[in-house]
């Protein structure tokens, strides 16, 4: 796992999370770097700039998966479509990371707000009514209590 390739980086904002089959590192260099249009020499590149960090059999071999796949594709798209240098690439990679997380946050939040409501208002729909409540204040006034 990566600091800023696949460490934590989750899917793009609208997409599903990804399942197993997209995490599995199935690939080897040659067939990442193939799928995704570029030199295998590009990847190992990638991995040095900490850009991307495949998984490692016990043979020390580097294995991609389809999310490392789609993270070389990124970084091309980045590259050669937008211009953006390697520096610039780490940077919004990480941010990405960042914004995935802050929005996995607020779900999670929102989930539990949800279901704080959603127990208040059983909790409540067992209480008796009551009807209109009096500030004490009120009452004791009606009934001569007062200051």
């Amino acid at each position: 796992m990566s600091t800023v390739g696949r460490g934590g980086h989750g899917p793009e904002r609208g997409r599903r999370a990804p399942s197993g089959y997209e995490e599995r590192a199935v690939y080897v260099i040659s067939v990442a770097a193939d799928l995704a249009g570029v030199h295998p020499q590009t990847l190992r590149i990638y991995e040095r700039k900490g850009l991307l960090s495949p998984q490692r059999t016990p043979g020390n071999t580097r294995r991609y998966s389809e999310r490392d796949v789609e993270q070389l594709r990124q970084i091309q798209r980045l590259t050669q479509d937008e211009g953006v240098n390697l520096a610039g690439v780490r940077i919004i990679m990480d941010m990405q990371r960042r914004l995935d997380e802050a929005q996995a946050q607020l779900d999670r939040a929102r989930r539990r707000v949800a279901d704080a409501e959603r127990q208040t208002e059983r909790t409540t729909a067992r209480r008796p009514h009551w009807g209109v409540l009096a500030r004490l204040d009120d009452v004791r006034q009606i009934y001569g209590q007062g200051r």
